[in-house]
């Protein structure tokens, strides 16, 4: 039997060391910790997927929680058929002793942990419609108050004032304007909104 662990963080300023340390004691050779940083959001993962080639029947697998297989419901609980199902490995999730597909093989064991897996997957995955729900909510609620998102838009140039009056005359065209003030016509006209609010 050979033993491995899986970490995933979603980004690559995230840090790894709380799952690393949880995993510190558990005999996992170096060699078979394999960790990834990427979205969990599709299993494009060049390091699970090694893993999972390396793995073999009656292989353990550890992971920190159960949100490090998948980011949604269908895609854990496919990873996790997959994994103890085609595979044959047992796995077992150091934050819910429950989790541990190496106690209860018998069918009352394996029908309570596939129970509380659906559960958890469903759990996990609320929790991150929550999240960004409220993500949502927050920058909403700051444009409400005026807050802008984003890089702050480039000064215009000096003759913008002149080349927007005399484009409002009709005395140039739009491109014309655009051209002497050395932008695209899209960002002019696009400037020209907020120009037109911020002189009026």
């Amino acid at each position: 039997m050979n033993t491995y662990g899986y970490i995933r963080v979603s980004t690559t300023d995230q840090n790894e060391d709380r799952q690393l340390a949880a995993m510190q004691g558990l005999s996992i050779p170096q060699n078979n910790l394999f960790v990834e940083k990427r979205s969990g959001k599709d299993f494009n993962r060049p390091q699970y997927k090694r893993m999972l080639r390396r793995m073999k029947s009656g292989d353990l697998l550890y992971i920190k929680s159960i949100d490090r297989l998948g980011r949604n419901y269908s895609e854990i609980l496919e990873q996790w058929r997959v994994l103890t199902k085609e595979k044959g490995v047992d796995i077992v999730v150091l934050d819910m002793p429950l989790l541990d597909t190496r106690r209860g093989k018998d069918l009352m064991g394996a029908f309570l942990s596939d129970i509380v897996l659906q559960v958890l997957s469903f759990v996990a995955e609320n929790e991150r419609s929550n999240i960004r729900q409220r993500q949502a909510e927050g920058i909403a609620a700051a444009r409400a108050r005026g807050v802008r998102f984003g890089r702050p838009p480039r000064p215009l140039p000096e003759n913008y004032c002149n080349a927007y009056r005399r484009w409002k005359a009709g005395m140039i065209t739009g491109t014309e304007a655009a051209k002497e003030c050395g932008m695209p016509l899209t960002t002019f006209l696009y400037r020209a909104e907020s120009f037109e609010e911020a002189a009026f």
